[in-house]
């Protein structure tokens, strides 16, 4: 995110200092990536994608805008309060045809091997209420860049244009990286009571499962997007954690 404070229409979508430390694009380097994929091999955790294949990945997108264009990015987790680009503006935004669910497996940053615990995906199905971010024509170079080492470390997610419908907007056509469900991290067919019983003890580097998810529907109900499946999954760890299953965030 841009640190500007002239630019008012982004504020009110990134209430950071109820929600922890914010990334960085800082933390997002070549240098981050190589590391991250030296501790991952060390682990015996799921192989990262290939720096090649990054590149590639990206190449592939960046063929698609014409230049000088600016580019809207969908935001349905962290990148909805925590983008760590530069943006120009911040809209509430819509897509059909995904949903918001907890299925990508996680072993690292806010879980482990014996405990693995779940991150947010977009997948097949359903709806989704989240933030577009627009990126500036002149600054889509860097910023994508900054973006593919957030969200393409592992090859979990695809990039994808998806149609959406942005608050004073309308329709407009937006990147989005959407479950990868060739993935051998991705988790189908879990119910509530297995998310819930996973998110609600899992632990790593970063901190707890639960509290990603607590963050995300804290920053929903502030930007006044709607989400009952995972306000209710939210419920059912909060349950387990004053049943003394586990501790509170």
């Amino acid at each position: 995110m841009s640190e500007d404070p002239s630019q008012e229409s982004v504020e009110p979508f990134l209430p950071g200092a109820a929600l922890g430390r914010m990334l960085k694009r800082e933390d997002f380097t070549a240098e981050r990536a190589r590391r991250i994929a030296e501790e991952v091999l060390k682990r015996g955790a799921t192989p990262l994608m290939s720096e090649e294949a990054r590149k590639a990945s990206l190449a592939a997108v960046r063929a698609s805008v014409p230049a000088g264009l600016d580019v809207w990015v969908f935001g349905y987790g962290s990148l909805m309060w925590n983008p760590a680009i530069h943006v120009k503006a911040s809209k509430r935004a819509h897509v059909r045809g995904y949903h918001r669910t907890f299925c990508l497996s996680m072993s690292a940053g806010r879980g482990s091997l014996e405990a693995p615990g779940l991150m947010l995906g977009i997948d097949r199905g359903g709806s989704c209420a989240g933030i577009a971010h627009c990126i500036a024509g002149d600054e889509v170079e860097s910023e994508l860049t900054i973006l593919w080492y957030r969200e393409m470390l592992s090859g979990a997610y695809e990039p994808r244009w998806l149609n959406a419908e942005l608050d004073e907007v309308g329709r407009t056509r937006v990147l989005t990286f959407v479950l990868n469900r060739s993935h051998p991290r991705y988790e189908k067919r879990l119910d509530e009571d297995a998310m819930a019983a996973r998110i609600a003890v899992a632990q790593g580097f970063l901190g707890t499962n639960r509290d990603y998810l607590f963050r995300t529907v804290a920053y929903l109900a502030e930007a006044g997007l709607a989400d009952a499946p995972i306000a209710r999954l939210a419920e059912r760890v909060r349950a387990l954690c004053q049943d003394g299953e586990t501790t509170g965030a």
